[in-house]
């Protein structure tokens, strides 16, 4: 899942501690892979940060969810009259 951009250079360093273990863990399974260490590193590091913003990209939803939100969006706007009166009074920055 993660994404590599080949065309952009690598010119940001990333510095972090690890524990012998964690080292020899990392450099193992870069090998595993036929990776270097920094590639190795960036992809997992990349996939993982993909994982945990996910829930903000990629939205799951029921057949009857999706048919009611797309009802939604296609739906002309409701006029809400206390949110349009909100709205129409000029801010506070402005009356300053």
């Amino acid at each position: 899942m993660a994404h590599m951009i080949p065309q952009e250079p690598r010119n940001r360093r990333i510095n972090l501690r690890a524990t012998p273990y964690q080292e020899k863990l990392i450099r193992a399974g870069a090998v595993r892979r036929g990776e270097n260490l920094s590639d190795f590193i960036l992809q997992s590091a990349c996939a993982k940060a993909e994982e945990a913003i996910s829930d903000q990209v990629h939205f799951i939803a029921s057949e009857a969810q999706w048919k009611a939100l797309t009802k939604a969006l296609d739906s002309p706007p409701r006029v809400l009259p206390k949110l349009k009166r909100l709205l129409s009074k000029p801010s506070l920055a402005e009356s300053r």
